[in-house]
């Protein structure tokens, strides 16, 4: 489902596409279908590959048939029981409703997507850690409010840029395993427990679900959709680090600065001599668009009423897919800007040098202690560094 108009979109592959979800509904009914026979509710006749039955070619129909209904599991259903039959076709579905399937397929498709998010934070921990202490000591001109400021060293640079990704990372790290939806039609449990007999006994089919999914144990969640906010509010933090590097890297390779660039830059339809810097441009494009996204679902969240929302819950599903999506394309683009990266240390040294006298903050806390003014005037960068290199070696042991 690469989108023609975001560009990198082909980075998230099948992630969270429509073929993904479809599979992810599929996958849920299955589960449950699973659940019943295994609980002698259902006959082991009953029993089938929905997996198999469905396929990417049948997104178009069932999307189509979503608007009537308003969403796309009834659609799914209609395929399922008329390729199954039988007791497959009697027993499918008996105890869910529509918005059991929806969530689970979004926490599923959430989950591949957090997946993928982690994995490339951990391969940019590794790689601003060693670009850090490699260039703990290689002078470089701090900017404030876009002026020359202070002396400070590339490394000190880089380690905020790390220090950011590792609050992504924890914000990534630190979700609740993502947790199953069974509660039937009002979040009740009504229809599972008539079916099996007891409350207890209904409570343990959603058990079952949830380790057939995968997912965490949980009682319904119907109209609190904390972890969809939590979820899409870590994705933003994640855009928010990336950005910070995307913007650094486009105005430290404008000519007149010099000190960094893209390992390979984008040229121009009609320019020649452009040099772009493509990959950064499409990171603080999709920090740009991430906190309306997550506003969304903020909003959607806030609509909640009685026991199902109306419209709210709706307009969850497109903004958390796409979020999702385009935080996988940004991730997998600052990884390759990060692990191409070029830091030319002497244009960094000569601007600083072109920045004229920077010291009079130094001579001033000399005169006020009386003491002699330092050899050099970046404080304690080493020591920062050295304490955000710890945590990201912290972090890279946790994860093996």
């Amino acid at each position: 489902m690469t989108d023609l108009l975001w560009p990198g979109d082909h980075r998230a592959g099948d992630v969270f596409s429509d073929a993904a979800y479809l599979a992810a509904m599929a996958r849920t009914e299955n589960a449950w279908l699973r659940v019943l026979v295994e609980a002698g509710i259902a006959p082991s006749s009953a029993r089938a590959d929905l997996n198999s039955v469905v396929s990417a070619s049948d997104v178009e129909t069932v999307a189509a048939a979503a608007e009537a209904i308003g969403n796309p599991v009834p659609g799914l259903l209609e395929l399922l029981r008329q390729r199954t039959g039988g007791e497959t076709a009697h027993w499918l579905h008996r105890g869910l409703t529509s918005q059991d399937v929806i969530d689970n397929a979004l926490t599923l498709c959430l989950r591949d997507a957090l997946d993928r998010v982690h994995g490339e934070l951990r391969k940019q921990v590794s790689r601003l850690a060693a670009l850090a202490d490699t260039h703990r000591d290689s002078p470089m001109l701090a900017r404030t409010l876009t002026q020359p400021a202070l002396p400070t060293t590339a490394g000190m640079k880089i380690a905020h840029w790390l220090h950011g990704v590792l609050d992504a990372l924890d914000g990534v790290a630190t979700l609740p395993q993502l947790p199953v939806q069974a509660g039937g039609a009002v979040g009740t449990m009504a229809a599972a427990t008539e079916l099996i007999g007891s409350p207890t006994d209904a409570v343990a089919l959603t058990r079952r679900l949830a380790e057939e999914l995968g997912l965490a144990d949980s009682p319904p969640w119907h109209t609190t959709r904390s972890i969809i906010t939590r979820a899409g509010d870590a994705l933003v933090t994640c855009c928010d680090a990336w950005a910070h590097i995307a913007n650094d890297v486009a105005t430290g390779s404008r000519p007149e600065i010099g000190e960094l660039a893209e390992g390979r830059g984008g040229g121009s339809s009609t320019m020649p001599h452009k040099n772009n810097p493509v990959l950064s441009l499409l990171i603080r494009r999709t920090a740009l668009t991430a906190p309306a996204l997550a506003a969304t679902l903020h909003t959607a969240t806030a609509a909640s009423v009685d026991e199902r929302s109306d419209g709210g819950w709706h307009a969850e599903w497109a903004a958390l897919r796409t979020l999702s999506r385009h935080a996988v394309c940004a991730a997998a683009q600052t990884t390759e800007l990060l692990a191409g990266l070029v830091i030319d240390t002497d244009r960094a040294a000569a601007n600083l040098a072109a920045a004229g006298d920077l010291l009079g903050e130094q001579r001033t806390m000399a005169a006020l202690t009386g003491h002699p003014v330092r050899p050099d005037y970046v404080g304690a960068a080493s020591h920062l560094i050295d304490a955000v290199l710890l945590r990201a070696q912290h972090h890279l042991r946790e994860a093996t």
